[in-house]
């Protein structure tokens, strides 16, 4: 391997080790042992425990931050409202469901998360609400609707949750909830949320 490769490697088995055991699970032997390797090697690349897990933890928030990148809706989206919500949850859950181990990280805590990672992840959700916000208000209006007759900050704290707990299913019981029954749930959900909203204009 070159060093890249067995550093991807060892990053790869650690994320495998804390997804079985949880944080508390993982040392330095123990990823030397899951990777056949000696603990010099992993000394090499990451010095230490903490080095290793903030590589991981660096690598796997830059992956789900380029997933939402790629599927959150956008103000400048000039598509129907409800075609815009539908495609950034299906595009969201389907991220989910192809890269599980990088989304249990952040959807499914486990033992002796650092703290670091909690508020990693708390300043992206507020972010990800911030552009959910921009992009309803931008499509309540190409709708011909006010957004002051919308509690809009409510709205995408409910979507959020909703959404997060959508994509926990996926993760934790993917035959049961798979993406297109949830998505069956979405869409007669926002054409009843349309149709009342409309309705209040």
């Amino acid at each position: 391997m070159t060093a890249e490769q067995r550093r991807e490697q060892l990053l790869d088995t650690t994320l495998e080790l804390i997804s079985r055991e949880g944080f508390t699970g993982v040392s330095i032997d123990a990823v030397a042992k899951a990777a056949g390797i000696t603990r010099p090697i992993v000394y090499g690349h990451f010095h230490d425990l903490p080095g290793l897990l903030n590589a991981l933890l660096d690598r796997e928030h830059a992956r789900a931050l380029e997933q939402l990148a790629a599927v959150l809706p956008k103000a400048s989206d000039e598509r129907p409202l409800l075609e815009v919500i539908a495609d950034g949850l299906r595009g969201y859950l389907e991220a989910v469901a192809g890269a599980p181990l990088t989304w249990r990280l952040t959807l499914v805590p486990v033992e002796g998360t650092p703290g670091s990672l909690h508020e990693r992840l708390a300043r992206d959700r507020a972010d990800v609400r911030a552009q959910l916000a921009a992009a309803l208000t931008a499509g309540l209006r190409r709708e011909g609707v006010d957004p002051e007759l919308v509690d809009i900050d409510l709205v995408v704290h409910v979507a959020q949750g909703v959404s997060e707990h959508a994509a926990r299913l996926v993760l934790t019981d993917p035959d049961d909830y798979p993406v297109d029954r949830i998505m069956a749930l979405a869409d007669q959900a926002a054409k009843v949320l349309a149709a009342t909203v409309r309705t209040a204009a």
